[in-house]
């Protein structure tokens, strides 16, 4: 009997093995034929087309096995770096006869990042390429590339509406008091308002008076830039009386951005494509309006980083910090920390460049990264921190280890503060009887006790823990801008500034994007002939496939981003979905945290695939 068992588990065995090698060589091939189709790896010439229906982020996320098997909807996400690399290629490439911008599922980007691509789009421009833009509808994000283009069209039926920087945040104080939840809150900062939607029922003035700071300087920006880009575009009416704009047209809202200036041409998507076909060349034996393309990820991979030289590293913190590994949008603090460690282990780089694009999280995995990165001087390495579009609060606790700091006039950065949210619910528990009894051998037994709440004494502890990690932030600015921790503590409290105030008060060394912290890096090492190696974990041949099932960008079949009023409706659901992620996250997160609430209303990343389906339980829930 054990040796038919045995016989069982070899033939079993044996088939697994069938399978799993027949799976591989099955979607080896399908990889090949993804990468073989037209515009996907040739060279020939035609458009580059970027279709850019996702956000535009520092880093992108790696969709998880499951979400990629299954039917689950995931985010394209475009990589700054790579956008602007392409970009600068298709510049002088004589390929390239046109530059096509699809932005009607574009989702946004900091205003930092949108400055860099839109400056990418500018010199192809100015080069004398034609660069084509096309929206049924722009949002503020969109237009600020499109204003760059050198034709910029939009659907007749559709037109474009601009919002500015604002709107509503959600307070949550009354539905806490009504179920008799017990929101105990610690914090450092005067200006720390990430903790206000639990502890109030409206912003406090010190909140609002941040938030109108900040605001009026990037509107001030987003302004300045198409002004640059469209002289003769009219923004300003739209800006402050677009009611009597829209009137006076008889709600032609695509028409009053003709007569503003503000579009070129007004056509269909088969208007455009025929556009597009008389500069790009088409295959008359197919249907009309198809043109000769170029395929965005295929022109990439064509076209990778240089590798000549010394090395120096590169090492990206984009994203929420999070203790643990880093995930689903997340950047883990023992993830950086290893990828920091393993590079140096090599012994082959030369400096060091930290790039930084996060509003934040736990204080505990901002320090252990800061720690790793502290090991690169150790071993006498130059450090430069590269801020991103965001890097406040832990983001800053970050860029405390560089010897010198770059950033963008619309970099977000500072928010120097720390604070601590532990709910507690002994007040629900009594609402439906249910009370609490037990024994404590000391005042901290138990704590914190959820059910039957915090003691004095443990809430004193916490307090002070959360005080002297401020004090800890605080120390690490001071002695890393060579300021005093009183000068730090004046422009902390939670402050948030934009990069050329941050300049001006000292958190900041000079203007620059990576290539030039980069370039920074290398001339303090003494290197003559440098490239940046990045230091990440390189996507598997797998996480590749699902990329390429993610985004086709030969898909002449653009999914239209809806009109002005459909893509205003689907900003603000994406800001009820970040705030109901916001909730699950103070609820379930790292206890301290250093993490800046005005970085959030400002058009970065798209809300998580799991704050989405949060939201629509909710919904659901309720009926909507």
């Amino acid at each position: 009997m054990k040796l038919v068992r045995g016989a069982w588990k070899l033939l079993v065995g044996i088939k697994d093995a069938l399978v799993l090698i027949a799976m591989l060589l099955f979607f080896g091939v399908l990889f090949g034929a993804l990468a073989a189709r037209p515009g996907g790896s040739g060279n020939r010439a035609g458009a580059l087309l970027l279709k850019l229906d996702g956000p535009i982020v520092e880093q992108p996320g790696t969709p998880g096995t499951l979400a990629a098997l299954t039917s689950s909807p995931t985010t394209t996400e475009f990589r700054l770096r790579d956008l602007v690399r392409a970009l600068d290629k298709a510049k002088g490439d004589g390929d390239v006869k046109v530059v096509v911008l699809d932005l009607d599922g574009f989702a946004g980007g900091y205003p930092a990042a949108l400055t860099e691509v839109g400056d990418a789009i500018r010199r192809v421009r100015d080069s004398g390429k034609p660069v084509l833009s096309y929206a049924t509808a722009y949002t503020d994000g969109a237009y600020r590339l499109a204003a760059n283009a050198s034709e910029v069209w939009v659907n007749p039926m559709g037109g474009s509406l601009f919002m500015g920087p604002g709107g509503s945040q959600l307070y949550y104080k009354g539905l806490i008091d009504k179920l008799g939840v017990t929101a105990h809150v610690y914090r450092v900062g005067k200006y720390k308002s990430y903790v206000e939607p639990y502890t109030r029922d409206a912003a406090s003035p010190e909140a609002k008076e941040e938030v109108v700071k900040l605001y009026q300087v990037i509107f001030g920006q987003w302004q300045e830039a198409i002004a640059k880009a469209r002289p003769k575009a009219k923004v300003g009416p739209f800006l402050t009386a677009p009611d009597k704009v829209i009137a006076a047209v008889q709600g032609d809202i695509a028409k009053a951005n003709l007569d503003a200036g503000l579009v070129d041409k007004l056509g269909t998507r088969l208007d455009f494509d025929k556009r597009v076909a008389q500069i790009a060349g088409s295959d008359t034996s197919k249907a009309a309006g198809n043109f000769k393309t170029i395929g965005y990820d295929g022109y990439v991979a064509r076209n990778p980083l240089p590798t000549g030289g010394d090395a120096v590293g590169v090492l990206t913190i984009a994203g929420d910090i999070a203790d643990g590994k880093s995930s689903g949008g997340n950047v883990g603090g023992d993830t950086i920390a290893k990828l920091m460690l393993d590079g140096l282990a090599k012994k082959t780089l030369k400096a060091l460049v930290v790039r930084v694009d996060s509003p934040g999280g736990s204080a505990l995995a901002s320090e252990t990264m800061r720690r790793a990165i502290q090991e690169a001087k150790a071993q006498k390495l130059p450090v430069v921190v590269s801020m991103g579009s965001v890097a406040a609060s832990g983001g800053y606790w970050v860029s405390t280890a560089g010897d010198r700091i770059f950033a963008e006039p619309t970099t977000i950065t500072g928010s120097i503060g720390i604070f601590g949210i532990i709910p507690t619910f002994e007040n629900t528990l009594k609402k439906i009887g249910i009370t609490t009894d037990g024994v404590k051998t000391t005042p901290l037994s138990g704590q914190p006790d959820i059910y039957a709440g915090t003691t004095p004494e443990a809430d004193a502890i916490f307090q002070a823990g959360i005080e002297n990690g401020y004090r800890e932030f605080v120390g690490r600015v001071a002695a890393a801008r060579h300021l005093t921790p009183a000068r730090v503590d004046e422009i902390g409290q939670g402050r948030v500034w934009d990069g050329g105030t941050a300049r001006q008060i000292g958190l900041v060394d000079q203007f620059g994007g990576l290539d030039d912290a980069v370039a920074a890096a290398a001339k303090l090492a003494g290197l003559k002939s440098y490239h940046a190696e990045y230091l990440e974990k390189k996507p598997s041949a797998f996480a590749k496939l699902i990329a390429q099932f993610a985004r086709d960008d030969g898909d002449d079949d653009a999914k239209s981003g809806g009109d002005a009023f459909t893509r205003i409706a689907a900003q603000h659901r994406a800001a009820f979905a970040q705030a109901l992620g916001d909730v699950k996250r103070i609820g379930t997160g790292s206890a301290i945290q250093a993490r800046c609430l005005e970085c959030e209303g400002l058009g970065g990343t798209p809300p998580a695939q799991g704050d989405v389906a949060l939201m629509n339980y909710v919904l659901a829930r309720f009926g909507w």
